[in-house]
């Protein structure tokens, strides 16, 4: 695919979870939604001075819970898009969403701003883990507001974190297979994992949360792939799926190491020119990057040429999580070299990856393991 993708971050929650290490920040005060987004258009004008005559192909609305945003903020900003860049006629316009009552209502107000695509974080189906995952819905809150959003938005996505304290297989099985009975053709089934700096962690290196180990993850990935074939959405990245037609193309953007464009406290960006690509990122504080972009148009804190051979190594990072792979040709010119056709023929052998000519793709074995794939392939 060839797209350029506009992302917009939006770095206030209502409480922060145990599990996240994105840039979110919780305020007691009022959040002047309307000068942030303001202030998201003004930096968007300078990105755009950076990235000219790129026509956009995607549009995607994370955090934090971008679902704090009145509608007219939403608004404000992809006007702002829309004044800078050409935008696709098929462009997707997506926006994450916290399944909260309060947060539902604006569900037709974000339809009637452009938002075509919401990606609901229901993130589990049971009640006492939704609390542990610091949750503030429950599940008859997060089905009434997916079932909301499947009737206001073309597209949807239903979206669950397993290998959860305490899970086990059968009862993953039990609860994936009720949530396949709501889908509407996209999921994103993210595995659980413990970074540095969040409270998961604090609480795992204390012996206090013991999630499943090695084997059972193991067991609880084997489900998740034959639930979701068998419901015919099967995996086209590690943790998404999808029915045919139905994938995130903003996310693709990435995976396929394709350009986009980052605007909010602490976006990132992956701007190119011919074969030149810069890495560019904002300043990650709130209060501070408001004040920065008021004062300068802009907040970057880094903005960096990234050299061919690394990004090859990105592109390989990125492409192998996907079903599809990566183009061997692309690859082999970024790095200046040719993939080791030793190593490839031992880790074909072993069931781990897929060659053809012209593609190299991890196999669903293959991306169970996909860093040691990685580590092999960059030796």
């Amino acid at each position: 695919m060839a797209g350029f993708g506009v992302y917009i971050h939006w770095p206030f929650c209502k409480a922060k979870c145990p599990y996240c290490d994105f840039n979110s920040h919780v305020r007691q005060t009022p959040v002047d939604a309307l000068r942030f987004a303001r202030a998201l258009a003004t930096e968007l004008s300078w990105l755009a001075s950076q990235a000219p005559r790129r026509e956009v192909t995607s549009i995607f609305f994370g955090g934090g819970t971008p679902s704090l945003m009145p509608p007219a903020a939403v608004a404000h900003v992809l006007d702002g898009v829309a004044n800078l860049w050409p935008v696709a006629s098929s462009c997707e316009v997506t926006l994450e969403a916290n399944p909260t009552s309060v947060e539902a209502e604006h569900f037709r107000g974000y339809r009637t701003a452009g938002i075509n695509r919401v990606s609901v974080g229901v993130q589990s189906l049971r009640e006492d883990d939704l609390k542990a995952l610091g949750r503030q819905h429950s599940p008859q809150e997060a089905l009434a507001a997916f079932r909301l959003a499947a009737k206001v938005f073309p597209r949807v996505s239903f979206d669950l974190i397993y290998a959860r304290p305490g899970q086990t297989v059968a009862d993953w099985r039990a609860e994936l297979a009720e949530a396949l009975a709501e889908q509407q053709g996209h999921m994103s089934l993210y595995q659980l994992t413990i970074e540095e700096g969040t409270r998961y962690f604090d609480l795992e290196r204390q012996g206090k949360l013991l999630i499943p180990d090695d084997d059972r993850a193991a067991a609880l990935y084997a489900v998740t792939q034959e639930l979701t074939e068998q419901a015919g959405i099967p995996a086209y990245e590690i943790s998404n799926h999808a029915g045919e037609g139905h994938e995130c193309r903003h996310n693709l953007t990435y995976w396929c190491y394709e350009p986009y464009a980052g605007a909010g406290a602490g976006a990132h960006s992956r701007l190119e020119a011919g074969n030149n690509r810069r890495a560019v990122a904002m300043e990650r504080h709130p209060e501070t990057w408001l004040a920065r972009v008021e004062r300068d148009g802009q907040t970057v804190v880094e903005d960096q040429p990234v050299p061919p051979a690394e990004q090859a190594t990105e592109y390989l990072l990125m492409g192998l999580r996907l079903a599809a792979g990566i183009d061997v040709e692309r690859y082999e010119t970024l790095s200046g070299r040719s993939l080791d056709p030793v190593k490839l023929a031992g880790l074909q052998g072993l069931g781990l990856i897929t060659v053809t000519r012209h593609r190299l793709a991890a196999t669903p074995r293959g991306r169970h393991v996909l860093n040691g794939i990685i580590r092999e392939l960059m030796t």
